[in-house]
């Protein structure tokens, strides 16, 4: 496990936007994001129009999660679509971001629940904030079951 994947720091640190849940038989969302991150994210929609995430299990940059314009990075079967946010300001178009994550590393991090926030410091290399001087990170939650 890498130092990106930590807790909350503490109670200030909440889900602003929670994903639609896209796992059938699935009752509860398993990705949502920090007020800090939709900001980021409506900036760089702004920037570069529709964007994506993707989760893989690699190391280096492939161990926080990466942000694209929508389609810049290829799925495929061996991905999960873990969830779809959508970062529009109330009463405005949607702008919906897809959440995706490998398959290997779904199956690992079956149980948990994953807060994306935003920090200072190195993005990924060909993730979209990385010239921003910000990177994103992974705050997660052990859970017992996403279904009620």
């Amino acid at each position: 496990m890498t130092d990106l994947i930590t807790p909350p720091p503490d109670a200030s640190v909440t889900a602003a936007v929670e994903a639609s849940i896209t796992i059938q038989g699935e009752t509860r969302s398993r990705v949502a994001l920090t007020q800090a991150t939709v900001e980021l994210l409506r900036s760089l929609w702004e920037e570069h129009g529709p964007l994506m995430f993707h989760q893989s299990g690699g190391c280096c940059d492939g161990s926080s999660p990466m942000c694209f314009p929508a389609g810049e990075f290829i799925t495929s079967d061996q991905d999960v679509l873990l969830g779809r946010l959508d970062i529009a300001p109330p009463g405005e178009p949607e702008q919906v971001i897809d959440f995706w994550i490998s398959a290997e590393q779904f199956e690992y991090w079956s149980h948990t629940a994953l807060l994306i926030d935003t920090v200072k410091g190195r993005g990924g290399g060909f993730s979209a904030e990385a010239p921003r001087g910000v990177r994103f990170i992974i705050r997660s939650e052990l859970m017992e079951s996403f279904s009620a």
